[in-house]
């Protein structure tokens, strides 16, 4: 009997010993090299085992007890997305959305709003699912030049949502950029075409540019806002989301303290993910590691031009940036 316990505790034990050493050499061996995303599965249950309740990830974006700066600023009943019901804008924020671009004689608001609904879905209920189950996982790619050389291709697209944004091409940059996205992000002036499977999430500045995405998916009549711009683009209509002007406005007042005349493409959707994802890692924000700042696809820097909008404080949105990477709500990949 003293021999069959002994027997059973030594099987014991050398399970226990293999699992501990199979999940030192994954975690040991991913850090090596990050493209290695086999095992994003067996990673994903972990996270799923070891939740606390509030999502299905080892650690979410809201927590029970969380950092009071995050709590401060987070408000999850400000939806990203436009609807129906929630196109409804306050004074304030209707007037502060007009003067961003000085559009003068704007159409009617909610009769444009109504066509538009008209052209696109109109799901209030999207990415409202957070919960225990949940463990959505999401990559905002930037177009800083930091992304060349970086290997990071397939790390991002092991991600469930890809956001890209503006330009963004991946054909030829793959390795460093990857190849799938879920989410690319424009407004009228910076708009390109996308495949079947991409949402356009279209960031209006005006009442102008609801006007231009219904007619660049319908009639093509509109081919000028403050600059001439596409008549018509490729997109699926059916995956056509609408950045709202409530969380624009939100996002300006709330987590940059007003600070810059509007936020930067790149900073709406960084927010956009922290308040649909439950795990946010950043790549190509920044400059490069000599400090210069150009787009990945460009061979030659522009000296820092690239960041004097004139428009958006860079240097505080970096800031916020970097906050939320020590509060351990976003993780940043900084490239090379």
């Amino acid at each position: 009997i003293v021999f069959q316990r002994l027997e059973k505790n030594f099987r014991a034990f050398t399970v226990l010993a293999f699992i501990v050493t199979f999940t030192t050499f994954l975690f040991s061996f991913t850090l090596r090299d990050p493209s290695l995303y086999f095992f994003k599965y067996a990673i994903h249950k972990s996270d799923n085992f070891f939740s606390k309740g509030q999502c299905g990830c080892r650690q979410c974006m809201t927590e029970l007890e969380d950092d009071p700066w995050f709590t401060e600023r987070f408000n999850q009943s400000v939806h990203p997305l436009m609807s129906r019901r929630n196109s409804l804008l306050t004074d304030d924020t209707y007037h502060w959305w007009q003067q961003l671009q000085g559009h003068k004689d704007p159409a009617n608001f909610s009769e444009v709003v109504e066509k538009l609904f008209q052209v696109i879905p109109d799901d209030d209920d999207l990415y409202k699912d957070a919960g225990p189950e949940r463990c959505r996982t999401c990559a905002v790619v930037g177009n800083s030049g930091n992304l060349k050389g970086s290997r990071y291709g397939p790390l991002i697209d092991s991600s469930d949502v890809i956001i890209r944004m503006n330009m963004a091409p991946t054909s030829g940059f793959e390795k460093d950029v990857g190849s799938r996205t879920t989410h690319h992000v424009m407004y009228p002036e910076s708009a390109i075409d996308l495949d079947n499977t991409t949402s356009l999430l279209l960031i209006p500045f005006k009442t102008l540019d609801l006007q231009w995405i219904t007619s660049a998916l319908t009639t093509g009549s509109i081919n000028e806002t403050y600059v001439p711009v596409q008549s018509r683009i490729k997109a699926n209509k059916n995956r056509v989301l609408i950045y709202s002007p409530a969380f624009f406005k939100y996002v300006s007042d709330t987590w940059l303290e007003s600070k810059g005349r509007y936020p930067s493409t790149g900073f709406l959707s960084l927010l956009f993910a922290v308040h649909i994802c439950d795990k946010v890692s950043v790549y190509g924000f920044g400059a490069d590691q000599y400090g210069n700042w150009h787009h990945y696809w460009e061979n030659n820097y522009n000296g820092g031009n690239f960041r004097e909008t004139g428009v958006h404080d860079a240097d505080h949105e970096y800031n916020v940036t970097l906050l939320l990477a020590d509060k351990h709500k976003i993780n940043i990949f900084k490239g090379f």
